[in-house]
């Protein structure tokens, strides 16, 4: 009973964090849809967070729910921060 309670304190608390993150981060970087990419981000641990607490997942598959949102909004920021120049041999991407 605990652990659900803090399960879901933190699940709500990571939802409107991760909302607010992305919705900032896409907006700085200039990410396309910044509000849709931070409802997708703090979706995905929502449904995470309710899968652990009512459905009789696997602990992988509950994380792997929650963490789909951040990684595909972290491969469309790199999408969009990518020059179009050639690599450099020798030399760091983004610097």
């Amino acid at each position: 009973m605990v652990v659900d309670t803090l399960v879901a304190v933190i699940g709500v608390v990571g939802t409107v964090g991760l909302f607010v993150w992305t919705y900032r981060d896409a907006t700085d970087h200039g990410v396309s849809r910044p509000l849709l990419w931070a409802a997708f981000s703090g979706g995905a641990v929502a449904v995470g967070a309710g899968l652990y607490l009512f459905a009789s997942v696997p602990t992988t598959g509950t994380i792997m729910t929650a963490n789909t949102g951040l990684v595909l909004y972290g491969f469309e920021r790199e999408v969009t921060l990518e020059d179009d120049d050639p690599a450099e041999p020798g030399e760091l991407p983004h610097k």
